[in-house]
C-alpha cells in the first residue's frame, strides 16, 4: 500500500498497521539471526563429518527432526506441512554445505 493510498485511512488504522509491520520486521530479523546461528552449528557438524569421513546426510536424524518440527508446529498452531517444507529446504542446504565441506576437507586434511 503506497503512502498516497494510506492518506484516506483512519490514523488509528495506519498506526496499528505500522505497529504490526514493525513487529513483523523484528521477527524477520530474529529469524535471520537464528538461521545464521543454526548454520554456524551445522557448519561445525559438517566439518566433523568430513574429518571422520561420515556421510553428509543422515536420513534417520532428518526424519526424526521433521517429525519433531511437525509436532512443534502443531503445538504452535502453525501448519505442519509448511514447517516440514521449511525444514526440508534448510536440510537440503545443510547437506549441500556438508558435501562441499567433504570435498574441501579431504584435500586439506592434516595427519
Amino acid at each position: 500500500m503506497s503512502t498516497s493510498d494510506m492518506r484516506d485511512i483512519d490514523d488509528t488504522v495506519v498506526a496499528e498497521l505500522t505497529r504490526l509491520r514493525e513487529s513483523i520486521d523484528n521477527i524477520d530479523a530474529a529469524v535471520v539471526h537464528m538461521l545464521a546461528e543454526r548454520f554456524k552449528c551445522t557448519q561445525q557438524v559438517g566439518l566433523l563429518k568430513a574429518r571422520h569421513h561420515l556421510p553428509p546426510a543422515d536420513p534417520s536424524r532428518e526424519s526424526r527432526q521433521i517429525a519433531r518440527l511437525r509436532q512443534l508446529a502443531e503445538t504452535a498452531n502453525l501448519d505442519p506441512a509448511f514447517a516440514e517444507k521449511l525444514l526440508n529446504f534448510i536440510i537440503a542446504e545443510v547437506i549441500r554445505h556438508h558435501e562441499t565441506l567433504a570435498g574441501n576437507t579431504t584435500a586439506h586434511e592434516t595427519p
